[in-house]
């Protein structure tokens, strides 16, 4: 029997070690949690580094770059391990250009936000994109209605909140109010009023279910143990709307929620009034083309919508979704395939899953 030689047994026990694998694909999810070191050439680099494949006798891991360091190797000049790492950098720039965005009285140009960035505005286009999922035109966009919001509740008329929102005129915020808003600008100020919303209360497998609905569909499904509560809280978001129950017509479409809930194999299609920042609406529709029966996770909607920086945004969206089971954020689960909160109850999750699985 052939004894392995020392080079051998060296280069067996590196391709052994799971941080091998992460270096041979250059595998950017573990830039930061270790380093390895080329004895041949003297340095240290990240596991992402594009430089030459080294041989795996010659390497060395090591849990930080100070322990690199003080074993005798020097940064690699093109990876640059001793500085943070590239996403880290493209994510507090970005950090910083929005809140640029945010607090300029006029929403600046691309042209204007590369040279801040000292970037040119296609290499700004596809970071800021990267990282916050929107454009930095539909960032400004984004914030500029949760200003008008919060303006619309403060100031003395609807014309000076439009102003003091950042928009330049009264026909540019009257051109996009019915997506910021959901309604005219007025109704919202009021909290709703001249809205009209039908909803029902029933009864699944799941708990109490309450359904809503505007004239433009179906604008919330919540879950609940307490019925009194889902109503409550559904005045809550709406104060001023009118709110009607009681309505044996619209009681079908509770059954027809409530059906699907208890045999997802069925499908469900139904008219949405779904209310959002334009990253929410990019998620959930997202979450919309997820199979019933298959699951995702957040690294995996953030890759879909064009962000894949953006997982815990994506998640926020997640716990920020209206309409239960319709709009199937039960479907996202964590990368281990373990279940993540559920804005209605992790034990509603398990169920639904397990019932879409059975179907």
């Amino acid at each position: 029997m052939n004894m392995m030689s020392h080079t051998e047994l060296l280069a067996a026990a590196t391709v052994s070690d799971p941080r091998w694998a992460a270096v041979a694909a250059r595998d950017a999810r573990f830039d930061g949690q270790f380093f390895y070191s080329v004895k041949t050439t003297g340095v240290y680099c990240r596991p992402s580094c594009g430089a030459r494949p080294a041989r795996p006798e010659n390497v060395t891991f090591h849990a930080s770059a100070a322990e690199a360091e003080r074993a005798g190797f020097r940064p690699c000049k093109r990876c640059k391990p001793d500085q943070a790492p590239l996403a880290e950098q493209q994510a507090a720039l970005v950090a910083g250009l929005c809140r640029f965005i945010e607090t300029a009285e006029r929403a600046p140009t691309l042209e204007a936000l590369a040279q801040r960035a000292g970037m040119s505005p296609w290499h700004l286009h596809r970071v800021f994109k990267e990282v916050t999922g929107l454009t930095p035109r539909a960032y400004g966009a984004a914030h500029r209605a949760q200003r008008v919001r919060a303006a619309l509740g403060r100031s003395d008329t609807v014309t000076d909140a439009i102003y003091d929102a950042g928009y330049n005129s009264n026909g540019r915020f009257y051109e996009e109010s019915d997506g910021v808003l959901g309604m005219t600008p007025t109704a919202f100020r009021a909290g709703g009023v001249d809205t009209d919303i039908r909803f029902a209360i029933g009864q699944c497998a799941l708990g109490a279910i309450l359904v809503a609905r505007s004239e433009r569909g179906v604008c919330a499904i919540a879950l609940g143990d307490d019925p009194d509560a889902l109503a409550r809280e559904l005045q809550d978001r709406f104060p001023q709307a009118r709110l009607t129950g009681d309505d044996p017509a619209f009681d079908r479409l509770v059954a027809q929620v409530v059906g699907f809930v208890e045999a997802p194999a069925r499908g469900l299609d139904l008219p949405l009034d779904v209310r959002g920042t334009a990253f929410q609406q990019r998620v959930w529709q997202a979450l919309r083309a997820v199979p019933s029966g298959e699951t995702v996770s957040y690294s995996d909607i953030a890759a879909r919508i064009g962000a894949p920086n953006a997982q815990r945004a994506v998640a926020q969206a997640c716990g920020a979704n209206p309409i239960a089971v319709v709009i199937p954020c039960h479907r996202v689960v964590r990368n281990d395939g373990a279940l993540s909160g559920y804005r209605w109850g992790v034990e509603r999750k398990r169920e639904l899953l397990q019932r879409e699985a059975a179907a």
